[in-house]
């Protein structure tokens, strides 16, 4: 079996061109200092690193990338033990966090699928789509 799933971070996108305008803005008005200079190219960078995650299962890996795939993480089905859909709380937060429940991969939402390593290393990976996605795993790691 094969999946994949892109789910678009859109709060995330609106939460970074904010303040990209807003200092935009204060380059062109104000004086153009380094310090904001740096601030719009590290925020410029999240936007393209952070805009969506991608979810794919192949016949031997499961893939989590975020954006185009710069930062990604790939796990070996073999290595899977087990999985099954979770509810984040909200201050686990998006992004890449290490949570009392292992690694999270997360861009939206709270959903999120857990799964057990067979070291017995856990992981959280986001999605909008919790039974989609274990279904597609529980199926891949039998």
């Amino acid at each position: 079996m094969t999946y994949k799933h892109t789910q678009i971070g859109y709060l995330i996108i609106i939460a970074l061109i904010i303040p990209l305008l807003i200092l935009f803005f204060a380059m062109i008005v104000t004086e153009f200092t380094q310090i904001l200079l740096i601030v719009f190219f590290a925020l410029l960078l999240a936007l393209v690193l952070f805009p969506s995650l991608t979810v794919e299962i192949d016949k031997t890996r499961l893939i989590v990338k975020f954006g185009f795939g710069v930062i990604n993480k790939k796990f070996i089905l073999k290595d899977i033990e087990s999985c099954h859909a979770v509810k984040n709380p909200w201050y686990y937060g998006w992004g890449i966090r290490i949570t009392p429940h292992g690694w999270l991969y997360n861009i939206s939402g709270l959903s999120a699928i857990e799964i057990q390593m067979k070291n017995g290393k856990k992981y959280r990976i986001g999605t909008d789509e919790p039974k989609s996605l274990e279904h597609a795993i529980t199926q891949t790691i039998k």
